[in-house]
């Protein structure tokens, strides 16, 4: 049984074991159920959503999956001595534009793909001093973006001839049109993540613990009490496997850096 299978099936699960848990042991906090519940904060924790975000063009800035500014730039440095081509959006050759905009669909965001368009979306960002790393700044009269990379540096494709570079900022607020943010600067998204962060999905953490034993993987395969990983498999179906062991205790993982 795979993470996904469990998944899949996590709605089974819950109904098996709200029917069939016993009951709890002393001291323990949670129940099977609680576990169920926990797991399905894992499975929406871990999954990869399927659609890609749209940037958004009132405004606002995004956040798809938890992408950061800093994960903008380090999409964009793959595509390094990628030489420029007018009108190319793929690692074979590319335009300012091109860069950009396979830069955020790696991560799954979509943007426009011209300049004119791009200089439109996310949240306008008032000078240079302000910039954060993954902010796009539209410069040439509206002609050429470029990646702010942080520390006055883009990374671009500059024209003909040039390969997309890392490049110290040659430029001044005089000299652009327009910094947009499309996803939040590191501290930004942490600072969200951490603060949107519900009693609910604790208190799955909690009961999780209690339910895996919350001592270390060696210690939980070979736990054997009431509220042990092996009565779970057992109610689970699952027997003594080590693989799916191995999964719950991933599901364990995830949840937890969920709330880190």
């Amino acid at each position: 049984m795979t993470f996904t299978d469990m998944v899949s099936t996590i709605q089974q699960i819950r109904t098996q074991l709200a029917a069939l848990s016993p009951t709890p042991a002393a001291g323990s906090t949670g129940s099977a159920t609680a576990f169920a519940d926990a797991m399905s904060g894992a499975a929406a924790t871990s999954s990869t959503p399927e659609v890609s975000s749209t940037a958004s063009t009132d405004g606002a800035v995004i956040s798809s999956n938890g992408v950061t500014g800093g994960d903008v730039v380090q999409a964009a440095l793959k595509y390094k001595g990628v030489p420029y081509v007018f009108g190319g959006e793929s690692s074979s050759g590319m335009d300012c534009s091109g860069l950009v905009q396979k830069t955020f669909s790696d991560l799954g965001i979509s943007v426009p793909r011209l300049v004119h368009e791009q200089q439109t979306v996310g949240q306008k960002v008032d000078s240079l001093k302000d910039a954060k790393p993954g902010d796009l700044i539209v410069l040439n009269g509206g002609d050429h973006i470029a990646i702010y990379m942080g520390n006055d540096t883009v990374i671009h494709a500059p024209y003909e001839g040039r390969t997309v570079s890392v490049q110290k900022a040659w430029f001044t607020d005089k000299d652009i049109v327009t910094i947009r943010r499309i996803v939040p600067a590191t501290g930004e998204a942490t600072a969200a993540t951490s603060g949107g962060t519900s009693a609910a999905t604790t208190a799955d953490v909690a009961a999780l613990s209690a339910m895996l034993g919350g001592g270390s993987s060696s210690s939980l395969l070979d736990s054997t009490g009431g509220t042990s990983l092996s009565s779970l498999l057992s109610t689970l179906g699952a027997g003594g496997s080590t693989g799916t062991a191995q999964q719950l205790l991933a599901a364990r993982a995830a949840i937890s850096a969920g709330v880190a």
